[in-house]
């Protein structure tokens, strides 16, 4: 006889008992812990499948487009992230814009899927991609209160049906007021606690809806910014019960013209931080990168300092990182526009391909 999975279990607990009602208040009582053990395990084996082994690192990847909203990837851009590094990514970032659609986006998740890779969906519950502004939809306050619970249920169930593990986070970087969930946004104080309520939210549906699969990240910037009390990344966080990774974005020129150089070095404080707030979680650097066209700063240098510091075991709890590999516009003038992308610059091209044959790198 087949074991029942555990978006099964919770779907016959939800049809008998929300729609007909008629269960006894003993075998209720049973039933739920034995449904809530059912997904645990599967949240377990999730996370057993996706956590390298000790010692041992992930290397992840945005593999970019040039429209800056993240949520175009093609075969194409793949293949010549591949044949510029010589490594196959373990996870593929990119964006579900909400914009767009608030459906989950099985359709991308499974040729991710195909390709060899784990589908890492930055889950962008935003009314556009401007910066540097209020959201007025999409609330950390409305997602909490379940203004959009039955969106979230379908999200769920789909990435339920998907059935392999998924890397997914809410509030990319949600330390930067360049994001609308940024406290900044909704109340500074009230914001990060909203935040907080959000986040837990969002999973607490998606989790009643089957999604045991997802293994959840809370990923921030490496600074706060503004620079406040009430904007510590600490403020957001949605606790252990929740989380299961944290992230750390890191980066220096995001354009040809900029002039103020950040060493990678800068991550250690945020690394300390990170461990501070939570002992047990392991730590990706899901974001870092700078851009090959500025002149104070060749990327292949940058770069070369960055994988020797994470390559070197100075985090224990590091468990991978991902270089984001993209290029968009600023403005109308091509010659400003960000470039990130390994193949525009040889030498940048050279530093990944003999450090992704590095012994701690997963293959």
């Amino acid at each position: 006889m087949r074991k029942p999975s555990a978006p099964e279990i919770l779907q016959r607990f939800r049809t008998v008992f929300f729609k007909r009602k008629r269960l006894p208040a003993l075998i209720l009582m049973l039933l739920l812990p034995l449904a809530a053990h059912a997904q645990a395990t599967s949240h377990k084996a999730a996370l057993r499948a996706l956590t390298p082994p000790a010692g041992k690192l992930l290397a992840g990847s945005y593999i970019g487009d040039e429209t800056g909203e993240e949520d175009v990837l093609t075969p194409q851009l793949l293949r010549d992230y591949i044949r510029t590094t010589g490594h196959r990514p373990a996870w593929i970032y990119f964006s579900n814009n909400w914009y767009r659609s608030r459906a989950f986006p099985a359709q991308l998740a499974s040729w991710i899927r195909s390709q060899g890779s784990t589908p890492f969906i930055r889950l962008m519950l935003r009314s556009d991609d401007r910066e540097n502004h209020a959201e007025p939809l999409f609330t950390p306050q409305a997602i909490a209160r379940g203004d959009f619970d039955a969106d979230l249920a379908a999200w769920g169930r789909a990435a339920a049906k998907f059935k392999t593990p998924i890397l997914a986070e809410y509030g990319t970087e949600v330390n930067g007021k360049w994001f609308p969930w940024n406290g900044k946004w909704h109340g500074r104080a009230r914001g990060t606690r909203a935040f907080a309520a959000a986040y837990r939210h969002i999973i607490d549906v998606t989790r009643a809806n089957g999604a045991s699969n997802i293994v959840w990240v809370f990923h921030v910037n490496w600074n706060d910014h503004p620079d406040r009390r009430w904007n510590r990344f600490e403020n957001y966080y949605p606790g252990d019960a929740y989380i299961d990774w944290l992230g750390v974005s890191l980066y220096s020129m995001l354009g040809p013209h900029e002039d103020e150089l950040t060493p990678f070095s800068a991550i250690d404080n945020t690394m300390k931080r990170l461990h501070q707030m939570a002992p047990s979680k392991p730590v990706i650097i899901a974001e870092f990168g700078t851009d090959v066209n500025n002149p104070r700063e060749p990327a292949a240098a940058w770069a070369t300092a960055a994988l020797k510091q994470i390559l070197s075991n100075r985090w224990p709890q590091l468990i991978g990182f991902s270089w984001w590999n993209e290029q968009w516009p600023n403005g109308d003038n091509p010659e400003n526009a960000t470039d990130l992308r390994i193949q525009s610059d040889p030498a940048l091209t050279q530093v990944f391909r003999k450090a992704l044959k590095h012994p701690r790198i997963v293959r």
